[in-house]
């Protein structure tokens, strides 16, 4: 095989591997919460499942994060079909809301801890056979990496307090009830704002001192 094409297919690979369970967790987290809420909507609508194809959204989970690895971009990032939830039924009024909202950033935490975990471990291992570096756990080791590096910015992308997002969800549950059906009205520009932020650069340039700074922290970089 070309170098070339083997350089490329790892690089996929290694963004590949947390990137999926990232994303699906993710969602499977807002569907988990509204069930335990009241909500049985994600449950029937059969979207708790661990199944990645069953959240894939074209755009967000292919085309964007494969043209930010053909870019070379420093961080990838995406985003599922969103898990359907009816607030309307969350028991727990605003506070199932605010809930369901956290519950995907919070799964991402617990994933970025996973693979800190397992890039610590390789490291070390690695320190004392130099040679495992070139083998599958090399590979591996940078898809732990990945994973953090991951984890940390969807996490971080999807509690910006803008609607859709998760964290405009929050915002949404704090504010008045006369404040928040306004704000929440923001929804449907939302994502047309995100891009402007990535167009225009204004995401990496929030973005990339919170990731460098957490990698520097702890000793990744």
């Amino acid at each position: 095989m070309n170098p070339a094409h083997h350089d490329f297919l790892a690089q996929i690979l290694i963004w590949l591997i947390p990137a999926v369970p990232a994303i699906t967790l993710h969602e499977c987290a807002h569907g988990w919460m509204a069930l335990r809420c009241g909500d049985t909507t994600a449950r029937d609508a059969k979207r708790l499942s661990l199944n990645p194809i069953r959240h894939i959204d074209p755009v967000g989970t292919l085309l964007v994060p494969g043209l930010m690895v053909l870019a070379h971009m420093p961080f990838v990032f995406g985003w599922a079909k969103p898990v359907p939830v009816n607030f309307r039924q969350l028991k727990n009024g605003r506070i199932g809301i605010i809930l369901v909202a956290l519950a995907g950033p919070l799964a991402n935490l617990l994933m970025l801890f996973g693979w800190l975990a397992l890039a610590w471990g390789i490291a070390a291992f690695a320190r004392m056979h130099p040679v495992a570096l070139n083998s599958p756990l090399g590979l591996l080791g940078q898809a732990s990496v990945a994973g953090i590096a991951i984890n940390l910015v969807l996490m971080l992308f999807n509690l910006i307090p803008i609607p859709p997002l998760d964290g405009g969800r929050v915002i949404g549950g704090l504010l008045p009830q006369k404040w928040s059906k306004y704000y929440m009205r923001l929804d449907r520009f939302g994502m047309l704002i995100l891009l402007v932020l990535i167009a225009t650069g204004v995401f990496s340039t929030f973005f990339m001192p919170v990731v460098e700074f957490f990698f520097t922290r702890l000793d990744l970089m």
